[in-house]
């Protein structure tokens, strides 16, 4: 099967930078062009959970487009506040320094700082019907404190000690290995080498 094209579904910058990255290092001899989904499209994130937006997002950007679509829905889900932020992650606050200062306040004075970012990924067809979806979870701990430079959204905040590094410390290729997004993609491998195989 050829897939000669493949758009990103999100208008987020770092995470375009971040799929880009992981499908020409794990596809190398394919000639794949990544895209950022059109500024035209806005798809409602109406799901219950992160696999439900993740699909909806897929299905509506390879509709519109045309070509097939990788779509993820990935967020923040911290044990003290009942799994918040979870779907609304990028919607806890109007800009990213107000999501931290948000998530800081209401972990003040709270000792149980467990949490873990998930990622759920959906790849669609061109007509818009769902080819894989997977998930993956990378855990970690809230910091009192931003620490890194790198990264985006809250990574600053999120700390593996597995690793001994948040997030926005790790290089490109620490932060694919022990990241949510970095372990959903790699459960999405195999069976897109399936597909381009077949």
């Amino acid at each position: 099967m050829t897939i000669s094209a493949l758009v990103i579904a999100s208008s987020n910058r770092g995470k375009l930078a971040e799929f880009r990255q992981l499908l020409h290092e794990a596809l190398p001899a394919q000639a794949i062009e990544v895209r950022g989904q059109p500024r035209a499209i806005v798809v409602e994130e109406t799901g219950n959970d992160f696999l439900a937006n993740a699909r909806l997002k897929a299905t509506a950007v390879a509709r519109f487009t045309g070509e097939w679509a990788l779509a993820d829905d990935s967020g923040l889900c911290v044990d003290a506040l009942g799994g918040r932020p979870g779907i609304h992650s990028a919607r806890y606050a109007p800009s990213n320094g107000q999501r931290l200062q948000r998530l800081l306040g209401e972990l003040a004075h709270v000792q149980n700082r467990r949490a873990q970012f998930i990622s759920a990924l959906a790849l669609a067809r061109p007509d818009g019907s769902i080819a894989i979806t997977c998930q993956g979870i990378s855990k970690g701990e809230i910091l009192e404190a931003p620490m890194g430079e790198g990264g985006f959204g809250y990574d600053p905040l999120f700390w593996v000690p597995s690793v001994g590094l948040s997030f926005a410390q790790m290089t490109p290729a620490q932060k694919h290995r022990h990241g949510h997004r970095g372990r959903a993609f790699a459960a999405l491998l195999p069976e897109l080498m399936v597909l381009l195989r077949s």
